[in-house]
């Protein structure tokens, strides 16, 4: 199994940028891009609280997807 972060497709959904959101929730540009590449093997409840908020995603369902 693995752990996808979907924060990619919620970003273009909402025709935002990485660099917008890393604005809005004053994450590192850098951290953004790891999330949207899927490149974090762990990730900061904060973090994901602060981009839900962002993206204003009541369901964390919406930004993450467990896959075989």
């Amino acid at each position: 199994m693995e752990l996808v972060l979907l924060v990619a497709d919620r970003l273009a959904e909402r025709n935002m940028t990485r660099k917008e959101l890393a604005e809005i929730t004053k994450i590192r540009p850098a951290s953004i891009s790891e999330i949207c590449n899927n490149q974090r093997i762990s990730i900061n409840r904060e973090h994901l609280i602060k981009i839900a908020e962002a993206l204003e995603i009541e369901d964390v369902r919406d930004l993450i997807e467990l896959r075989k």
